[in-house]
């Protein structure tokens, strides 16, 4: 289970249900957005919201993020919203009758572990945090195992009260084809790129988010020669702005909106600049692709960057005008890169989704 249809959450729940697939094609898998199931309406009116919070309102998001006082005042509230998708969730059941449920966002998790509770079902529930901080909407008594991050993550659950059997350090789950090969000459060809040239990723998750107009600004200013790579997703106001400035860069642009083959792009690129989000982060680390992080809003994407940041794996820049000198530094000195792909590659999770699959099927 996940919400929304171009998140994090949902990459996860469906990269945890090709593993499965992959590990035992006879199971039967239901991948499905809890919120647009039980709440259509409220789901449109809540995810316009958010993004309105994020995007325009940093602050207000950064004080409701995991803030216990919040937490405690919401809990009332929350369980009445349970309650009234206990029915749907019933009928999903019933309908489906799953032997397990795994739950890629805190929303459906709670709504199934509250649900377990008010009708006694032994119902084994899965908690796959995306993020490397377990805050806590994601804490049930009802919940059998929480698959997180990290090492680091475990230890907070574990302070938050969580029984240590309970939690499996296996990563963030990602696509499977993530571990397969890459033919970069390929790549190269089917894109039109200069396999000569250093070639720079520039991604804001699949919205599009975060001021990637202003990065290319700056990495326009810087003479040394790269190319970049810029995915749009499902920002057309983004796409169409790009389109049009691109018209005026020296420098050699693949402009792309939302595409399927982002595991090609990392293989062919030498770093990435992006949106911490937990999947592509997972994504990138087990590529071993460096990471430039601008600017990350509060809550998740400030814990990521500083847990990335922590080991190494990435930099941290506020300062959006001097983008282009931290990549022409990183470009002119390969020994940072290398030390940025090594550390990436000793927090990688290679078998995350596989290992998750495991666990799932051997519950």
């Amino acid at each position: 289970m996940y919400i929304s249809d171009v998140s994090g959450h949902r990459s996860a729940a469906e990269s945890v249900e090709r593993a499965l697939r992959q590990v035992s094609p006879q199971a039967e898998v239901l991948s499905i957005n809890a919120f647009n199931y039980t709440n259509p309406l409220s789901e449109k009116i809540v995810n316009k919201l958010y993004m309105g919070v994020i995007q325009k309102m940093p602050g207000i998001w950064e004080y409701l993020y995991d803030n216990p006082r919040i937490v405690r005042k919401i809990e009332r509230f929350k369980k009445s919203v349970h309650k009234f998708n206990s029915p749907k969730l019933k009928k999903l059941f019933d309908s489906f009758r799953p032997d397990v449920v795994a739950c890629a966002q805190a929303f459906p998790c709670g709504m199934v572990a509250d649900y377990k509770k008010a009708r006694g079902l032994k119902l084994p529930l899965v908690a796959i945090l995306t993020d490397y901080i377990p805050h806590a909407y994601w804490i049930y008594d009802n919940v059998d195992y929480y698959v997180v991050p990290s090492m680091e993550v475990a230890g907070h659950l574990a302070a938050k009260g969580v029984p240590e059997e309970k939690i499996k350090p296996f990563g963030i789950p990602f696509d499977p084809k993530f571990n397969e090969p890459v033919d970069k000459r390929l790549v190269f060809k089917k894109t039109g790129l200069d396999d000569s040239l250093p070639t720079v990723l520039i991604m804001g998750g699949g919205h599009g988010l975060g001021p990637i107009n202003r990065i290319v600004d700056s990495l326009e200013k810087v003479k040394k020669d790269f190319q970049e790579v810029i995915v749009a997703g499902i920002n057309k106001r983004l796409y169409k702005s790009l389109k049009n400035k691109l018209k005026q860069c020296r420098k050699r642009v693949l402009l792309l909106g939302y595409v399927n083959n982002i595991h090609e792009l990392m293989s062919i690129s030498d770093l990435i600049i992006t949106k911490p989000g937990g999947v592509t982060t997972a994504e990138a680390l087990v590529k071993n692709l460096p990471m430039v992080i601008v600017r990350p809003i509060p809550g998740q994407e400030a814990s990521n960057t500083d847990f990335l940041v922590k080991k190494k794996a990435a930099l941290k820049i506020d300062e959006i005008g001097g983008i282009g000198r931290v990549v022409s530094d990183l470009l002119d000195c390969p020994d940072k890169l290398s030390q940025l792909r090594s550390s990436a590659a000793a927090i990688s999770k290679p078998r995350a989704s596989l290992d998750i699959a495991g666990l799932i099927l051997d519950i």
